[in-house]
């Protein structure tokens, strides 16, 4: 499970994610998902303050979400399977498109 500091502010939609190492950096949601597949909720991250023609690493995690269904609340997990992470691919790559035709 990966270590991480709730938000100051509900509406916030940023998660700080802290490394092996002890390392904090601050991460916006990009979008969350949930797979019947798996029956599992998915959140994708990306570094805050990020310029939006920059590329960027994504960070994608399994979560439980608190009673409200925020993922920033919750506890996030490892993806470890790789046809899990093909399908949290796909639906990125499905994602990201959407967004370049809009």
């Amino acid at each position: 499970m990966a270590d991480k500091q709730l938000p100051q502010n509900e509406d916030e939609r940023q998660i700080t994610l802290v490394d092996e190492n002890g390392n904090e950096e601050l991460y916006e949601i990009l979008f969350t998902f949930d797979s019947e597949d798996y029956g599992k909720s998915y959140v994708l991250l990306y570094p805050a303050g990020t310029p939006e023609d920059e590329d960027v690493d994504i960070q994608a995690f399994s979560y439980k979400a608190n009673d409200k269904g925020d993922p920033a609340e919750g506890d996030l997990f490892p993806i470890e399977s790789d046809a899990e992470w093909d399908m949290v691919e796909e639906v990125l790559n499905t994602f990201l498109a959407d967004d370049d035709q809009e």
